[in-house]
């Protein structure tokens, strides 16, 4: 299996902006300190920061499941911050699946790629 894509969108609840930002620093040191499979994490604000886009890629569903058990509550608790909608690119296996079995996260799986 390749990489590992995933794009989410979370439009946050009143008063919650703050507690993003906090959880987004400690998600990135996360990243930047021990991560050894995350080839991309960026986060992006839009202009009224009222929206977040997480943009990550993964070397591989190992890489993927490091990075989530790593993460712990706290993929829990920045989903908490607002509305998620989520998405996870890749070749889909049983373990992948079953990893986002429940979450927010829709699986989209490669039709055409160059």
């Amino acid at each position: 299996m390749g990489e590992i894509q995933g794009i989410s969108r979370i439009t946050f609840h009143d008063g919650q902006l703050e507690e993003f930002k906090r959880l987004a620093d400690r998600i990135m040191h996360i990243v930047r300190t021990e991560d050894t499979g995350t080839l991309q994490f960026e986060v992006y604000l839009n202009d009224d920061q009222s929206e977040a886009i997480v943009l990550e890629r993964y070397q591989d569903f190992d890489a993927f499941v490091e990075h989530a058990v790593r993460l712990g509550e706290l993929g829990q608790a920045i989903f908490a911050t607002g509305s998620v909608t989520a998405a996870c690119f890749g070749e889909p296996t049983a373990e992948l699946r079953a990893q986002l079995a429940g979450s927010p996260v829709q699986l989209f799986t490669p039709h055409l790629l160059l």
